[in-house]
């Protein structure tokens, strides 16, 4: 099956030279990590943060394991190692040094989920993903408690749930943190998380930029007489903000990241981040009425808020920019897997016709066909769901196709109908915000969907009735976005984090906006409301199947 696009391709080394060379040699980069959802990637960036100088990368793959979605320990440090030695090894190649240390660094990963250890620092369950939807007994209880929305997989969900559950592992809880937090606390010995993913853990309050007081009283009082005293505050890592210095890479964790022990410790390490915080970064939207959407195994929006939503709602989840500025998110499970299904299908298609085509030119031609599409996909509905979709209270996912018999089923039609199903969830998250008069000025988009220019983009345009843009830069991508939280630390610059992203990572970077064409938008709106209400055909098929 093919892969969802990637952004890998995107960030593309500026080459060779002696300038390079020599900052390389004195250690005047910033490298970034980011595990994501099938690929962890690393990118190295010069002394000017939108100039990279290599990059890596490494597959892998979630599992399922006693029905919740997993990645092992050893694969976290088996991926982390491959991306890694695969930029070396392209530093190597392309400037002809060794790497034996970067000017700063910083990791950033999947966001929520729930990672437990005891007090020897051994995990007590697998890794639980923010994939997993078993937790709805705990947010059910806890939104109304909080009087925010509780996501199903944020990591005081998924510990309430063990609470709820009397697993036997939760009296043993001395430290809880995300995938992010972990491998920073392995590297450099600080139990510690930047802002953006603390808030995937517990909520934030934005007049401390910490966890919030009253809360955290409310969840010890609610667990007190299950738990004997437990106290979540002491499980939870230190909350720092962009720019704070988080640790050192310590002799023990550049082994870790480096077996070969080419790589010195003493870097200094930015804050650990959640892949919704460099995808911020990323797109240089981190201030007020800004906002991006990332597309790859999930799919999300995050819009920088400038004042509080008036009401709770399930479909948008309060989190922070990397700075600590509040944004509402709306965030889906399921994003363009299903869509690289289908690539996979056509793929093999050509290749048993005799006429195999690579998977990059699947994507192109079948994107391409979709604008010659109706606008709203004539009649044809496509689900995504892969996984379980809180925003449309499914517990379980099945994906479909469906029409009624009056429909024209095409290929150009059927491949719009796969683009709208990537952007239906959001799209009723996006609705939300629009009733609370939430106004964006400008929306982005990064991953690999939008890689084929002008199709992506302009149905995303139409689905959100908004300009939409996409960087024409080599700036693309969660692990350049953290080199670049890595680089804001290197250069301790003393103004803010938009300010900095303004003024010495975009000045240069050229962004193509597509403005929403209003057939699209009216052909989208036709199908969004064949999309909802079809989904009581996706809760049958949850039951029945």
């Amino acid at each position: 099956m093919a892969k969802p696009r990637s952004d890998e391709t995107e960030t593309r080394p500026a080459g060779g030279g002696d300038a390079a060379r020599v900052a390389v040699i004195e250690g005047r980069t910033a490298l970034g990590i980011e595990l994501g959802s099938t690929r962890i990637k690393a990118c190295l960036v010069g002394p000017e943060p939108d100039t990279v100088l290599a990059t890596g990368s490494h597959e892998w793959e979630n599992e399922f394991v006693d029905r919740m979605w997993t990645y092992s320990l050893d694969a976290v440090w088996a991926g982390v190692q491959g991306a890694f030695a695969d930029l070396a090894a392209e530093v190597e190649r392309l400037h002809g040094v060794p790497l034996r240390t970067v000017g700063a660094m910083g990791v950033s990963a999947m966001m929520h989920g729930y990672l437990a250890f005891d007090g020897d620092d051994e995990l007590l369950v697998p890794f639980r993903t923010w994939r997993n939807t078993t937790t709805g007994p705990a947010a059910a209880e806890l939104s109304p408690l909080f009087g925010v929305n509780i996501p199903l997989r944020w990591s005081v969900a998924h510990l309430y749930q063990a609470i709820l559950d009397e697993e036997p592992h939760v009296p043993q809880v001395r430290f809880l943190t995300t995938l992010a937090g972990y491998v920073h606390w392995r590297l450099t010995g600080r139990r510690v998380l930047g802002v953006g993913d603390a808030s995937g853990m517990f909520p934030i309050d934005p007049a401390t930029g910490g966890y919030d007081e009253t809360m955290l009283e409310r969840f010890d009082t609610l667990v007190a007489d299950r738990t004997g005293g437990l106290r979540i505050a002491e499980l939870l890592p230190q909350v720092l903000t962009a720019g704070q210095p988080a640790g050192v890479l310590t002799p023990e964790g550049a082994a870790l990241l480096d077996p070969s022990g080419t790589l010195e410790p003493g870097v200094p390490l930015c804050p650990p981040e959640g892949d919704a915080g460099t995808g911020m970064v990323a797109t240089n939207a981190v201030a007020p009425r800004t906002g991006n959407v990332s597309a790859g195994t999930s799919i999300f929006a995050m819009v920088v808020l400038e004042r509080p939503l008036q009401h709770m709602h399930h479909e948008i989840d309060l989190v922070t920019t990397p700075a600590g500025d509040p944004v509402a998110m709306v965030h889906c499970n399921n994003g363009a897997s299903e869509l690289a299904a289908w690539v996979g299908l056509f793929e093999r298609f050509a290749a048993a016709a005799g006429s195999p085509v690579p998977s990059d030119t699947v994507y192109e031609t079948l994107l391409r066909e979709a604008l010659d599409g109706e606008t709203d996909a004539g009649g044809l509905l496509a689900y995504n769901y892969l996984a379980g979709e809180p925003i449309a209270d499914l517990a379980e996912g099945r994906p479909l196709v469906v029409r009624t018999p009056d429909s024209r089923l095409t290929l150009a039609n059927f491949v719009r109908a796969q683009v709208y199903g990537v952007f239906g969830t959001l799209s009723l998250g996006m609705q939300v915000l629009a009733t609370e008069g939430v106004a964006v000025d400008r929306m982005l988009a990064h991953g690999g969907i939008f890689r084929t220019p002008g199709v992506s983009q302009r149905l995303l345009a139409g689905a959100l009735a908004a300009p939409v843009a996409v960087g024409e830069t080599a700036s693309e991508g969660g692990a350049w976005g953290m080199a670049v939280l890595a680089a804001y630390l290197r250069d301790v610059p003393g103004v803010g984090l938009a300010e900095y992203l303004d003024g010495r990572v975009f000045a240069r970077a050229r962004f193509h906006t597509v403005e929403p064409a209003p057939e699209d938008v009216a052909g989208y709106a036709a199908y969004l409301e064949r999309y909802r209400s079809g989904l009581a055909t996706v809760a049958a098929a949850v039951e029945a199947l």
